[in-house]
């Protein structure tokens, strides 16, 4: 990618994402003269370019991770701070702040363990490719936040409902098996006799990226808890979910790891009958091949 088009990509980036804010704010609340979800927007992505900085200076990706995080957590929070949520709108601030503190401690400790992160290795060296990857990453945050961020900060929906219990349990299922997932995976290289091989057991018999398909069922669950918050513009919520899906499935999720684990082990027999025998995304029981 030419520097010049990864620049052109951060622009588009933030202006989609403060364009989107704009339209599904109701105006029931503002921060320094914008709309309450255009300054969380804005702070989402000042926050990545103010990491983003010291990370260039210093050649590192080490903080990447858990400055999303920590921007999931913080964009929440505001909003449930310069707003007045109903029940809803804190139980979904909990659940937003639960993922955040298992998954960003998590990638943070992996990167941390492995030294590097490859995603970055012919980005890092060029400013404006690797300023795109942390422009992308606040877009990142307020669009998978949209959904929750229209519950927090919207009037009071009508009291705990069927809406509410669903999301809840879909969220609750989607987040057991992101965290199992990565649990296993953790478990399996941590194994000395595993250097060197893939991991083909536990939910990644199942599924080739378990842990991906648990990160789209949460944030479905949430949209699904805030949909009777939404209204007119406001049910451009349901991008979240959306967002999510594209994201890993054609951007920097599934495509990557699936070219670089072909790169690794493609032609072996074992790892193509895996491929042929287990579904990238969306678990099932495992063929008998896949053995």
């Amino acid at each position: 990618m030419r520097n010049s088009v990864a620049f052109l990509v951060s622009v588009i980036a933030t202006l989609l994402g403060l364009g989107l804010a704009f339209v599904v704010d109701d105006g029931a609340y503002t921060v320094a003269g914008l709309p309450l979800l255009a300054a969380l927007a804005l702070f989402g992505f000042a926050v990545q370019w103010l990491v983003f900085v010291p990370s260039y200076l210093g050649q590192t990706e080490h903080y990447y991770d858990l400055t999303g995080a920590l921007t999931y957590a913080s964009v929440i929070l505001l909003a449930a701070g310069f707003s007045t949520p109903d029940a809803r709108g804190w139980v979904i601030t909990a659940l937003v702040l639960i993922w955040c503190a298992r998954l960003g401690s998590f990638l943070f400790l992996r990167v941390k363990r492995s030294g590097k992160d490859g995603r970055f290795d012919t980005l890092k060296p060029y400013w404006p490719r690797f300023f795109m990857a942390w422009t992308l990453q606040g877009l990142w945050v307020f669009m998978t936040l949209l959904a929750a961020l229209i519950a927090v900060s919207g009037p009071a929906s009508p009291g705990w409902d069927v809406w509410a219990t669903l999301g809840l349990i879909v969220w609750a299922g989607g987040f057991a098996i992101e965290a199992v997932a990565d649990r296993q995976k953790s478990a399996f290289k941590a194994d000395p006799a595993n250097q060197g091989r893939f991991i083909r057991q536990g939910l990644w018999a199942w599924s080739r990226h378990p842990n991906y398909f648990g990160e789209i069922v949460l944030w479905t669950g949430i949209a699904v808890m805030a949909t009777p918050a939404m209204s007119g513009w406001q049910w451009l919520g349901w991008l979240s979910p959306l967002f999510v899906c594209w994201l890993l499935l054609k951007v920097s999720g599934i495509p990557m790891l699936e070219r670089r684990a072909d790169e690794k082990w493609g032609g072996q027999a074992d790892y193509e009958a895996y491929k042929a025998a287990t579904p990238v995304l969306v678990p099932r029981p495992p063929r008998r091949n896949a053995r």
